[in-house]
């Protein structure tokens, strides 16, 4: 009797472990991975796609596209595409743009004009049911080790009217400060630049 008590326990145990170790197996696989895309090139299709999806998914508080294409000019510009991948699905992604660039947002003029060099955060974007997960910190924390190489500001607006709350949240809690703001037509924002990180 005692001896199968032994190995009933000793069975559980197994059993604990095993679903330990599957349970470790599932978060290696599941965990998610950065693809930063190369300057002056486009994703392929199945990634524009759904980069392009969650872009407009995230309207208004990112500028809204018209088309894929048009997103692929974009990031062709930009100075950097990161990308977060979790399985085959794109959960988030991030645009920036450095000084000097040809891009003609009014947000983007609005330092090209009173920063000598810097990192222009275009938009960044997570997935819904993905949110609060930590990806926008390691998005940024992606960004911060890239921008402190060079010393470079981190500057990027972020709406007010309709307020985006949870975003100037984020930011301010990461050592971003309000250097200004400014009043369009159809909505407000708030200029933010981060020098802290180098």
């Amino acid at each position: 009797g005692k001896k199968l008590i032994q190995n009933c326990l000793l069975g559980i145990q197994v059993l604990k472990i095993g679903k330990a170790y599957l349970t470790l197996c599932q978060l290696i696989k599941m965990s998610p991975t950065m693809k930063t895309i190369k300057v002056g090139t486009t994703p392929e299709n199945k990634i524009l796609k759904q980069l392009y999806s969650l872009n407009q998914d995230n309207v208004p508080n990112l500028g809204s596209l018209s088309s894929e294409l048009e997103l692929a000019k974009l990031i062709k510009l930009s100075h950097i595409c990161i990308y977060v991948l979790s399985a085959d699905e794109i959960v988030g992604f991030m645009v920036c743009f450095r000084e000097l660039s040809e891009y003609h947002s009014l947000n983007y003029k609005y330092f090209n004009e009173r920063e000598d060099k810097f990192m222009y955060v275009d938009r960044i974007a997570i997935k819904k049911g993905h949110a609060n997960k930590g990806l926008g910190s390691s998005l940024y924390e992606k960004l911060y080790k890239l921008s402190a190489l060079e010393q470079l500001p981190i500057c990027c607006e972020v709406n007010t009217k309709p307020i985006n709350q949870v975003s100037l949240n984020f930011h301010y809690k990461n050592g971003f400060e309000l250097v200004g703001e400014y009043d369009f037509d159809d909505h407000s924002v708030a200029y933010l630049k981060k020098e802290n990180h180098f």
